[in-house]
């Protein structure tokens, strides 16, 4: 699809006619076909590439969307009279993410068009395939996997990078449920993550066969996952307070999840 003909601004419109409240499948096609597109952001001041340009705004729900049309043909229609910035998908996600902006297509339209939010922004800017489609469904794990937990506190006790250990049940719009570890380090250098790396690879072995897990970073503050983690879950190990309570017991115990 190329970026600059007019066949990929059709196949962007098409996507968003489809999308309708709980049709994850069709907003994850928008998603796609925005990440391979450009989109016309509407400058409220200034023109584009100038150093004073901004982009207009708008808050639906507590959030702030930058407005913007999918084509020529919607900026006409749209009637708007100031400039405008034609910019690729990516890039504007790449921009809008970190302030915590995500982008309105075609407010103009009626239904009254559909909203991006920051962090399918961040999703697009990173790569779709690599986070989970939201919204997300986060909880406590009910699943019962003790040896896990205690096989995986063993090993971080002696992974010195290692600060503490949180974990959710996370169900994606789209996609299996999986657990998820929530991992705080002392440090992020790549020595650190290479040595946290290979203590998860020792410990995943004593997951059962068909469960999914996966780990995130709790130092990224655009991860939804870590989000939810820092507020809601404590640490099932805590090398602070083990050190204090002495050594984490050996696997097969009974430490681990309790309901």
């Amino acid at each position: 699809m190329s970026a600059s003909g007019t066949a990929a601004a059709g196949q962007v419109e098409h996507m968003l006619r489809q999308v309708t409240p709980g049709r994850y499948d069709a907003y994850e096609a928008l998603l796609r076909a925005l990440a391979q597109d450009r989109i016309w952001m509407l400058l409220w001041h200034g023109q584009a590439g100038s150093p004073d340009a901004q982009y207009g705004n708008m808050e639906i729900d507590g959030l702030g969307y930058a407005p913007c049309v999918t084509s020529a043909q919607e900026l006409a229609a749209s009637g708007w009279n100031r400039s405008h910035e034609v910019v690729t998908g990516v890039d504007i996600a790449r921009a809008l993410f970190p302030d915590r902006w995500g982008i309105w297509l075609n407010p103009h339209a009626p239904g009254g068009g559909v909203g991006i939010p920051w962090l399918d922004l961040r999703r697009i800017a990173t790569g779709l395939d690599r986070m989970p489609a939201g919204p997300l469904r986060l909880a406590e794990p009910a699943i019962e996997i003790p040896q896990f937990y205690a096989l995986l506190s063993q090993n971080a006790h002696h992974t010195p990078a290692i600060r503490s250990l949180r974990r959710a049940w996370v169900q994606p719009a789209l996609g299996v449920p999986y657990l998820a570890i929530g991992l705080d380090l002392y440090d992020t250098s790549q020595s650190s993550v290479d040595t946290v790396r290979a203590m998860m690879q020792q410990s995943i072995g004593a997951v059962p066969d068909g469960l999914p897990v996966s780990t995130v970073a709790m130092s990224d503050e655009y991860d939804p996952v870590a989000m939810w983690l820092r507020a809601n879950a404590r640490p099932f190990y805590d090398r602070e307070a083990h050190a204090q309570a002495g050594p984490p017991p050996a696997a097969g115990s009974a430490y681990g999840y309790r309901s």
